[in-house]
């Protein structure tokens, strides 16, 4: 197992810095599609939608 030393990656502040400032971009253009109408659903909540209705159905059918 190899560990990465100091001299391996930049500074662990300018590399947070880094992260949170994409990460705020991301949320920017998110929200700038969002005000254009191109939003999407995601797709855990579709696969949430598909498991509850499966299972009500599956309900229906065992439980009746």
């Amino acid at each position: 197992m190899t560990t990465s030393g100091p001299s391996d990656r930049p500074e662990g502040g300018t590399e947070r810095q880094n992260w949170v400032e994409r990460r705020r971009e991301k949320i920017r253009a998110e929200i700038d599609r969002n005000r254009r109408g191109d939003y999407t659903v995601p797709t855990w909540v579709l696969a949430l939608a598909l498991v509850l209705i499966v299972g009500g159905w599956l309900a229906l059918i065992f439980l009746a």
